[in-house]
């Protein structure tokens, strides 16, 4: 026996090998005996008991009589025969299944020998996961810990400009950015911004955006929510499909006040279950996209707090419906904000 027959026989595929079987079995013995009896039975009928009287035709009566006598010996065969195919399909039916059975088992007996060397860059694997998990914890209850509301506007006011008379330039406070003394960015193109453009001809929404991106404040939210959406974008979550819930625009202002938990639970209106599950698998295994997520939230959080101080019921409403605010709802319920 070469070694490929020998490997075959040992993972159990020699099993199926056909048996060899016998010219005669004991079907075919019942059946011989079966016939011989009714041939002789059918002898001593005819031949010693003798034909009736009558006159019955000679031709008709011989035909009964080879019927008489051969057709049960066919009928014996018959099921002789059908017997014997029932077993022999029985035996390769069983044969067949200690075949698969032994198979599986060499199968799962491979995989486990696999597993069990790759055991270690498992658990490694599984310690990286769990540290990654227990730093976006801390990250998030550094997120969710309440805070005083901030007083100062969106903009701080410039300081006033040095008299007329004057023939000394004025000094600048220290660690003051010419970004500073840009003009003041109007709720209203804030808001536009964070929606970003519709089209490529949109011109509302570049001109809005351009203006958002010369604000400094505005700049960093919009830069966090372009990187996450699109993050999202990967797994196939666009926000213009979303449909979210409005929540009142009083729970905004709650969470603007550092409320956090089930109060404000209706902020998080996003209920489409595959996003939330993406976002959540997404957030467990990439590194990247949890950063960028926990960086967007804080963003977001500080921003609609400056932005709350002065804006409208209205304002506020037309906020939540950007693709900022809904990618807002959907990182935060995941997030576990609105828990």
């Amino acid at each position: 026996m070469d070694k490929k027959s020998a490997h075959i026989k040992q993972s159990g595929i020699g099993l199926y090998d056909r048996p060899v079987r016998n010219a005669i079995t004991a079907i075919e013995i019942v059946a011989v005996l079966l016939s011989a009896l009714w041939l002789l039975g059918a002898a001593v009928f005819f031949f010693v008991l003798g034909p009736g009287p009558g006159g019955e035709n000679p031709v008709l009566q011989g035909l009964m009589v080879m019927m008489a006598v051969f057709l049960p010996v066919a009928m014996i065969w018959v099921a002789a025969i059908a017997a014997r195919t029932s077993k022999i399909m029985r035996e390769e039916s069983q044969r067949l299944q200690t075949a698969i059975d032994a198979i599986r088992q060499a199968y799962v007996a491979q995989a486990q020998g696999r597993g069990m060397t790759s055991e270690p860059s498992v658990n490694k694997k599984l310690d990286e996961i769990a540290a990654a998990t227990k730093k976006a914890e801390t990250v998030l209850a550094t997120f969710s810990s309440t805070r005083e509301r901030p007083l100062a506007p969106l903009r701080p006011t410039p300081p006033p400009a040095a008299p007329a008379d004057s023939t000394e330039q004025a000094h600048l406070p220290l660690g003051t950015q010419p970004d500073d003394f840009a003009p003041l960015l109007a709720r209203a193109d804030f808001i536009r911004a964070l929606n970003f453009p519709e089209t490529t001809e949109d011109t509302e929404g570049f001109a809005a955006l351009r203006k958002a991106l010369r604000d400094r404040k505005a700049k960093a939210l919009i830069n966090a929510s372009q990187d996450v959406l699109t993050l999202l974008s990967q797994e196939g979550i666009y926000t213009d499909d979303m449909r979210p819930d409005l929540a009142r625009p009083e729970l905004w202002r709650r969470f603007a006040a550092g409320e956090r938990g089930r109060q404000i639970a209706a902020l998080g209106g996003i209920r489409d279950r595959t996003s939330l599950a993406l976002v959540a698998g997404r957030m467990k295994q990439d590194p990247v996209f949890r950063d960028a997520a926990h960086h967007f939230l804080r963003r977001f959080d500080k921003a609609f707090q400056e932005f709350e101080i002065e804006a409208t019921d209205a304002e506020i409403q037309d906020l939540a419906q950007t693709r900022t605010a809904r990618a807002f709802m959907l990182l935060g319920r995941v997030a576990g904000i609105f828990d």
